[in-house]
C-alpha cells in the first residue's frame, strides 16, 4: 500500500495548492544542460515508470521539451503498481526498456546484481555531482559505480494538523519533540485526542521511526542502521522508542487509544482529522494534503502541517522518491538521463503540480504554489542531512512487508509500548534474517 500511496506523493498537494493552475513548460533559456540541440533525430526512447493519471501527463510534458531540444522521439511505457514484475519478464526476454524509473532503490542493487543496468556515463555523473548532495549519488550506487539518479522526491517528514483544534486549544505548531508532547498534552486536556495514528498501515509507524531516529540519533547512524551496520538492539535505537512512547504509551493521545490507532489506516486516519473533526493531528508525508482537501478542509487555512519537530540535534527531512536508470546501450537513453539530472530538466518540471525536486540547484521559485515552495526550500536547507525512507532501502521482508518485520514489530511497540528492549531484540532478529 505504500508504494501506491507513493506513487501520488506531492500530485494532490500541488494540484490543489497550484494557484497558476497547469502551466505550459518552456525550455529556460540559460543554464548548463545537455544534450545539445536536436543531436538526436531518428532516435527512439521508450522509458517505463509506474506514473498513471496527472502524474502521467505532467512527466510526459518534461519528455516533450527534451524531444523539442533533441529531437528524440520519446515513448512512455506504465509498469502498473509492481514495477518490478513488469522489468522482470522484459530485462528476462532481452527486451528491457531503454530506461526504468524505480520506486525503490533497493531494486537499483537487484538488478545491478543481475548486471541489467548500465553505468552512467561521464555526462550524466558529472549532472549528478553538479546538482546532488553525495547522498544523492550513493542512492543510485551499488558496488561503487553510479547507475541512477534521483529525479523526483516525496517529504516524509511533516506534521498535519486541523488549525481549529490548535486554536480551541490554545497551541501553536511545535518546533521540538518536548513543545510536540506539550502540545498534545494541551489538546489532550482540552478533550480532542491530539492524534489520528495510522497504525493498521505498518509503513506510517516506519516513517514515524525514522523521523524520529534521524533527528535523535543523527544522519550517520541514520546511515549505518538503514545498511544494518549498527544492531538494532544499538541504544541510539533505544533512544527513539523512548521518545516514541512518549506519544503512543498516553491513551489519550491516540484516537481510540491503542486499539484504534491500530485499526485505523491510510487514508481513515486523515479523514478522521478534517473530514470528522475527531483529531488534530495526523503524522505523514506531503500527500496528506490529498485527502485533506476531499475531506473539504481548505490547504492553508483548516489543513496546514508544520516540519516534524526536532527530536534531537538535526532537523530531520526523510524523503521517498523515485529513481531512473538506464538499461540499454543507448545513447538516446544516457542523454535523457542526463537531461532528468540537470537543473534545466528540474525546473521544467518544477513548473508543474505534482513534483518536488532533490535537485539542489532547482529553486523553489519554480513552484506553482506557495506551500510546495516551502517543502523545496527543507529539502535544499537540509544539505546533506537529508536521508531516503530507512525501511525503502531495506530488503522488503523487513522493511516493506504487511503483518512482517519492521511494520509489524512497531504495531507490537504501539500495542505495548513498556518493553522497548524486547521489541529491540525482536527487529534485530528479524533485520539479521532479512541481510543474510
Amino acid at each position: 500500500m505504500r508504494k501506491t500511496i507513493a506513487a501520488v506523493t506531492t500530485a494532490g498537494l500541488a494540484l490543489a495548492l497550484a494557484a497558476c493552475g497547469e502551466s505550459t513548460p518552456t525550455t529556460p533559456a540559460g543554464g548548463a544542460s545537455a544534450p545539445a540541440a536536436k543531436t538526436l533525430e531518428g532516435v527512439t526512447i521508450e522509458v517505463a515508470a509506474k506514473w498513471t493519471g496527472a502524474e502521467q501527463t505532467n512527466f510526459q510534458e518534461v519528455l516533450k521539451a527534451f524531444e523539442a531540444k533533441t529531437g528524440a522521439k520519446v515513448t512512455y511505457a506504465s509498469t502498473g503498481e509492481d514495477t518490478g514484475a513488469y522489468l522482470g519478464p522484459r530485462i528476462e526476454g532481452g527486451n528491457p526498456p531503454d530506461i526504468a524509473i524505480l520506486p525503490q532503490p533497493g531494486l537499483v542493487q537487484q538488478y545491478a546484481d543481475q548486471k541489467a543496468l548500465k553505468p552512467l556515463t561521464a555526462e550524466v555523473q558529472k549532472q549528478i555531482d553538479d546538482n546532488y548532495t553525495p547522498y544523492w549519488k550513493e542512492l543510485g550506487s551499488a558496488g561503487g559505480q553510479s547507475y541512477g539518479v534521483l529525479v523526483k522526491a516525496a517529504h516524509k517528514s511533516l506534521i498535519w494538523y486541523r488549525d481549529q483544534a490548535f486554536q480551541d486549544a490554545g497551541v501553536q505548531p511545535p518546533a521540538t519533540w518536548d513543545d510536540l508532547v506539550k502540545a498534545a498534552q494541551t489538546i489532550a486536556d482540552s478533550g480532542t485526542p491530539p492524534f489520528s495514528l495510522c497504525g493498521a498501515s505498518g509503513w506510517t509507524l516506519t516513517d514515524l521511526f525514522e523521523n524520529v531516529y534521524l533527528s535523535s540519533a543523527g544522519p550517520e547512524n541514520y546511515t549505518k542502521l538503514s545498511k544494518h551496520e549498527i544492531p538494532w538492539t544499538d541504544p541510539s535505537v533505544t533512544t527513539a522508542l523512548e521518545k516514541i512512547g512518549q506519544l503512543v504509551g498516553k491513551k489519550e493521545f491516540l484516537l481510540g487509544g491503542s486499539s484504534g490507532a491500530l485499526q485505523t489506516d491510510f487514508p481513515t486516519c486523515v479523514t478522521q482529522v478534517y473530514g470528522q473533526d475527531k483529531s488534530a493531528m495526523v503524522i505523514e508525508a506531503d500527500f496528506v494534503g490529498t485527502t485533506a482537501e476531499e475531506s473539504g478542509a481548505k490547504l492553508g487555512e483548516e489543513a496546514k502541517y508544520f516540519p516534524f519537530p526536532k527530536a534531537g540535534d538535526t532537523e530531520p527531512v526523510v524523503l521517498g522518491g523515485d529513481i531512473a536508470v538506464v538499461l540499454k546501450d543507448s545513447k538516446g537513453a544516457m542523454a535523457l538521463l542526463e537531461f532528468l539530472a540537470s537543473k534545466e530538466g528540474g525546473e521544467i518540471w518544477a513548473k508543474l503540480p505534482g513534483y518536488l525536486s532533490p535537485n539542489r540547484n532547482v529553486s523553489p521559485d519554480n513552484y506553482p504554489a506557495e506551500l510546495t515552495k516551502q517543502l523545496a526550500q527543507t529539502i535544499i536547507s537540509a544539505g546533506d542531512a537529508v536521508r531516503y525512507d530507512m525501511s525503502d532501502l531495506a530488503p522488503s521482508a523487513f522493511g516493506g512487508t504487511d503483518g512482517k518485520g519492521q511494520w509489524k514489530l512497531l504495531q507490537d511497540f504501539v500495542r505495548d509500548p513498556s518493553d522497548i528492549k524486547g521489541i529491540q531484540t525482536k527487529l534485530e532478529a528479524e533485520a539479521k534474517k532479512a541481510w543474510k
